[in-house]
């Protein structure tokens, strides 16, 4: 098997739009750090100052300290939807969460990848659904280009690298 050499000074990054300004993005980053994700920011706020900055973001939801969202105007939410503590949606590229989906404690919502076959390791990213009624448990994780089906739940600690078909289970990498 032959050893892929890389050379990361080459990245470039082609063909990623961050989607807004630098100074956009650098507001975002500052509220983002020192207001949206301490606990003594309003959980009842952080819908509002999300779509601010141009989330989707439906009625009753419940957004808990801690959660970070790396682009909000790449995020769309239903409603009557919770997002746990330390909650990570690193949303290079969009994230649909639908209604009545709980994302639980340190999940982590990962549409970034980078292209393995690359000599400069140049980005491979795609969004993520999470539909209607799903779970993605505590720690768990949803990589890029998955889509969470209807009623389905990603396990505590389970990594979700494939589609996870309506109303199945996942845990520990096998769905049931």
């Amino acid at each position: 098997m032959a050893i892929m050499e890389r050379s990361l000074r080459g990245f470039t990054g082609a063909g990623y739009d961050k989607g807004r300004t630098l100074l956009v993005q650098a507001a975002w980053f500052a509220v983002l750090r020192l207001v949206f994700v301490r606990w003594w920011f309003p959980a009842r706020w952080r819908p509002a100052l999300l779509r601010a900055f141009g989330a989707r973001i439906g009625q009753r939801v419940l957004i808990r300290h801690g959660v970070r969202v790396h682009w909000p105007w790449r995020l769309e939410v239903g409603d009557d939807v919770w997002i746990g503590e330390g909650a990570w949606l690193l949303n290079l590229e969009p994230i649909t969460i639908g209604s009545d989906v709980c994302v639980s404690q340190e999940a982590l919502l990962c549409t970034g990848s980078h292209q393995r076959r690359s000599s400069t390791f140049e980005f491979d990213n795609a969004p993520i659904r999470v539909e209607p009624g799903a779970w993605v448990a505590a720690r768990a994780v949803v990589l890029r280009g998955v889509t969470v089906g209807r009623g389905a739940v990603v396990g505590a600690a389970s990594v979700a690298h494939h589609d996870v078909a309506p109303g199945a289970v996942l845990t520990t990498g096998v769905a049931a």
